[in-house]
């Protein structure tokens, strides 16, 4: 029995030496008055607040040409502009992948110059009665401007497609080559 006193004793010592938890101290809310707001972390989730300022990539790309036009936010002040007709000396060439990564360099180095440092792009291809898909300068010109080294916030496809549409040209019989 005495070792079990003991034991009994020794456990209610261990616990006696340790010191009482502190309580936890709650703000006094004066009558009237909120309580603090918790910290709002910026950087988690998809609407972080993106700092510097941004512009508007808008890439036309048809099977004979790329344009590159990089603008505000509001479309409404063209900032930098470059097309593959700018690049190369052959008309045939215009279209290639090589002219609108080049145009898309130029353009790009004249938005950082005045400012610029992340674009929302906008590929467009014909449309309407053309083609629906991007020439193959569209995605050469995409990645020159993400090396470039401005940041990229969306890419979307905007080209117009018709719901209802007119009627397509060339006659009766098409065109006759």
């Amino acid at each position: 029995m005495m070792a079990e006193e003991n034991v009994a004793e020794k456990a209610v010592e261990k616990h006696a030496e340790k010191p009482a938890a502190k309580p936890v101290e709650k703000p006094v809310e004066k009558p009237g008055e909120m309580a603090p707001a918790a910290p709002v972390h910026r950087e988690a989730g998809p609407a972080r607040i993106r700092e510097g300022k941004w512009g508007i990539a808008h890439v036309f790309s048809s099977k004979n040409d790329t344009l590159i036009t990089i603008t505000d936010l509001s479309c409404a002040e063209t900032i930098s502009k470059g097309s593959g007709g700018m690049i190369v000396k052959t008309s045939r060439e215009e279209g290639s992948p090589y002219a609108a990564m080049q145009a898309a360099f130029k353009a790009a180095e004249k938005a950082k110059e005045r400012g610029i440092t992340g674009v929302n792009i906008r590929v467009r291809a014909p449309g309407g009665h053309g083609s629906k898909t991007p020439g193959s300068g569209a995605q050469a010109a995409i990645r020159a401007l993400a090396r470039s080294g401005l940041r990229i916030g969306k890419i979307e496809d905007v080209t117009p497609i018709p719901t209802d549409t007119t009627k397509r040209p060339g006659g009766k019989r098409g065109r006759r080559v």
